[in-house]
């Protein structure tokens, strides 16, 4: 088709997506989420853990965008490959609902941002903002029916425009920064409610993870790549790019606040910080950052959200409905499916009172599972020798680091806890009827001997997180 031989995305626009999908609303809240789990000691014990971690996963998605080239939809067509159909089913399902409710939370953040200027919006879940934010969400939503290319350059330039607050907030607050300060109280001992170093570094664990979910947004959209080495490249450059961003941003707001006014501060927190240092126009100057910013995360992950649903269906994992394109190339049915769900969601938080936090962690727990598949792979291939037959020392480098993202994806969802794992399975739950029905549309069995019995633990871990929301003793 004409859509896959031009208009292809260049190295700049996949580079683009990734940070762009990285650098959404999280980096603007992140002194508050940091300082409300931890001291300085374990933040910068969890950024370490974290940067090797992701470090990891960005060398998985980069070796495997080179090694399976004919795997063109990133962390869903990994787990496919390697696990069977019902484990790419459910990371294609884990990863795109994780996408819809992180637009969710950008959403409830957006308003609650504007409600430092608009009383009216609150904390970005009152009426006002949630009509807002459904005006906002078919407006995207519209212009991304308009084409894919044509969002992939608005949102290239609203990459560039988000990153300058964030770079004159780094060089200002370096100026300001106080090393007693920092380094008052380094442990979290003076503050009983944070517990030991280890709870208050398993605490700040799905923040960092929020924070870099996207890293694998080229490997999404390598099928639409004109260089198909460049997704590599990309997925390189945004990661270390963004990590830079994040340790900075973090860091240097520990030396200008101390831990407990930091941890009060009202989203955007950065906002809070660099007002602190220079006066009212720097929460200006924040916010009007974080509006772009988030304006363009947005349609990151619109893009995103749809792009994992037709990549699915477009080799019979998902329905074939969802394959469906309009004249633009989009695939039209999955956008509706996304943004419906979007909006449905923004309707409950009405009535939920979720917080931008309480989604953020609800929206990292998703994509855990997709990501520990995508390792898995990758370790597995090296394990394997596959691809691997004239090149004996990649082979030990690579299962060296499969092992380690591995190993990191288990962390993570220990450090998430049970109600995340809970919460989690609620949502699984329900994809096994868009598997079943595209398993019957290609006349197949709809699930083996051993996806029956992940079939049935999912279904009971849902089981026990709807009682648990019914009881009182699970909430968002």
């Amino acid at each position: 088709m004409e859509r896959q031989t031009t208009r292809k995305l260049r190295l700049g626009a996949l580079t683009a997506l990734v940070i762009g999908s990285m650098v959404g609303g999280g980096i603007f809240s992140l002194p508050q989420n940091m300082a409300a789990s931890a001291g300085a000691g374990a933040v910068l014990i969890g950024w370490a853990i974290t940067a090797v971690g992701m470090l990891t996963l960005a060398l998985v998605f980069q070796n495997l965008a080179v090694r399976k080239p004919e795997l063109d939809t990133g962390v869903y067509a990994y787990a496919k490959a390697g696990f069977g159909d019902y484990m790419g089913f459910s990371s294609a399902w884990g990863y795109w609902i994780s996408a819809w409710i992180g637009n969710v939370s950008y959403f409830v953040l957006l308003f609650a941002t504007l409600g430092y200027f608009f009383p009216v919006f609150g904390e970005g879940n009152t009426p006002a903002s949630i009509i807002g934010a459904s005006l906002l969400l078919w407006g995207v939503h519209f212009l991304v029916l308009r084409g894919i290319h044509e969002a992939a350059l608005v949102n290239l330039i609203t990459t560039v425009a988000k990153i300058v607050p964030l770079l004159i907030f780094i060089v200002i607050t370096a100026l300001a920064f106080n090393v007693d300060l920092f380094t008052a109280d380094f442990w979290g001992k003076g503050n009983p409610d944070l517990g030991s170093v280890l709870n208050q570094v398993r605490g700040m664990m799905l923040v960092t993870v929020w924070v870099f979910i996207g890293i694998e947004g080229a490997s999404i959209y390598s099928a639409r790549a004109e260089h198909r080495s460049e997704v590599a490249k990309a997925t390189a450059i945004g990661f270390y790019s963004v990590l830079l961003l994040l340790v900075l941003v973090n860091v240097l707001s520990m030396g200008v606040l101390g831990q407990a006014e930091l941890a009060t501060l009202k989203n955007p927190s950065m906002a809070g910080v660099l007002e602190h240092v220079v006066g009212h126009w720097g929460a200006v100057l924040i916010s009007v950052g974080l509006v772009v910013s988030l304006t363009g995360a947005l349609l990151s992950w619109t893009l995103l959200c749809a792009e994992i649903l037709f990549a699915g269906a477009r080799d019979h994992t998902m329905p074939n409905f969802l394959k469906k394109e309009n004249a633009n190339g989009v695939p039209a049915n999955a956008l509706w499916l996304s943004n419906g769900l979007i909006q449905l969601f923004l309707i409950i938080t009405l009535f939920n009172s979720a917080t931008y936090l309480n989604l953020l962690y609800l929206a990292t727990s998703m994509i855990l599972v997709p990501y520990f598949w995508s390792a898995a792979y990758a370790a597995l291939l090296a394990l394997r020798g596959e691809t691997y037959e004239q090149a004996a020392g990649a082979r030990r480098r690579d299962l060296a680091i499969g092992a380690v993202a591995v190993l990191y994806a288990v962390w993570l969802l220990y450090a998430g806890g049970l109600k995340y794992v809970l919460l989690s399975a609620l949502l699984y739950a329900p994809g096994a009827l868009f598997f079943a029905k595209a398993k019957r549309e290609q006349g197949q069995p709809v699930f083996t001997g051993v996806e029956k019995v992940i079939l049935a633990a999912v279904l009971v871990g849902a089981a026990v997180a709807a009682y648990g929301l019914y009881d009182g003793f699970l909430s968002l």
